[in-house]
This record gives C-alpha cells, structure tokens and sequence, in this order.
C-alpha cells in the first residue's frame, strides 16, 4: 500500500468511511465467508470457478478492509471552528474574473468530488485559497494558466 502521508478528512468525511469499514466487516465479510463455504462444498477446487471467485472477492475485501484502516488511522480531521480564513470543512464563495460565482466545499482529497462542488484541498483552486480571508483576491496556478479568484464568503 502507498504510504499516505498526511490524509485530511473532513468530519463528515471519516464518518463516512467509518460508515464504510462497519459495512464492510459486519456485512459484507460475513456473506463472502458463506459463499466460499458454499463453493467449497462443491467439490474439486481445482476446476471450481464459484470457488475462485469468492476467494477473489475475499480478497478483494480484505484489501478494502486494510486501506480503510490505514486511512482512519493515519488521518487528520479538519477543524472547520475558524470562519474567517479557508480551511479544510469550509464552504466558500469565490467570484471569477469573467463574474461567475461558484460556491464550494474545500475537502481532503479522498473526500473530493467535483459533481458535487467538492475541491480538494490539494487542488489548484484549493492550494491557493487555503489560508485566505473573505475579500480577498487570490492568484490560482492552474495546468491551463493563472488566473485570479476573489473570495466572497466564507462558512
């Protein structure tokens, strides 16, 4: 597994994988045994392709399993307390040079999710708002060219 260094989550965020893992043990784990037990009753597993399956998605699930820990172990949660300043748990407001306004929500990047106006803190728009306060003009550096960003709320 990749060594993550610093995971930041949101609290809605580790919930959610919390929520996750829970599932994972308690439901899925349990009915991957069963089907394995099944296959197994089957016969020869040598040419027993329900069998290979199973353990397949068994592994497949262990893996998950492992990932989800790893994550909630080593993860920082965002204290979303300070409003005045863009963090991690923030909901901002930002304008764009041409008058187009966006409001997004600044997350982790497990958490991200641009269809649901999610940016990562590790994106462009998010690396460089982060720390900024309401009315500010921000620079953003972005793979297509600069561009400026005026922050015009902050929740």
């Amino acid at each position: 597994m990749n060594k993550i260094e610093n995971i930041m989550l949101t609290a809605d965020g580790y919930l959610a994988l919390e929520q996750e893992l829970n599932t994972l043990k308690t439901e899925k784990r349990p009915e991957v045994i069963k089907a394995l037990k099944e296959a197994r009753a089957l016969g020869d597993l040598s040419e027993n392709s329900d069998y290979d399956a199973a353990r397949n998605e068994q592994a497949q699930l262990e893996a998950r399993i492992k990932e989800l820990e790893y994550k909630l172990e080593h993860c920082t949660i965002a204290d979303s307390g300070k409003k005045d300043t863009v963090s991690v748990g923030s909901t901002i407001t930002i304008a764009y040079d041409d008058g187009d306004t966006e409001e997004y929500k600044i997350v982790g990047s497990l958490e991200a999710d641009p269809f649901e106006n999610k940016i990562s803190n590790e994106s462009p728009i998010g690396k460089a708002i982060i720390g900024h306060k309401k009315g500010e003009v921000v620079e953003v550096a972005s793979p297509n060219g600069n561009f400026t960003v005026t922050i015009t709320n902050i929740e």
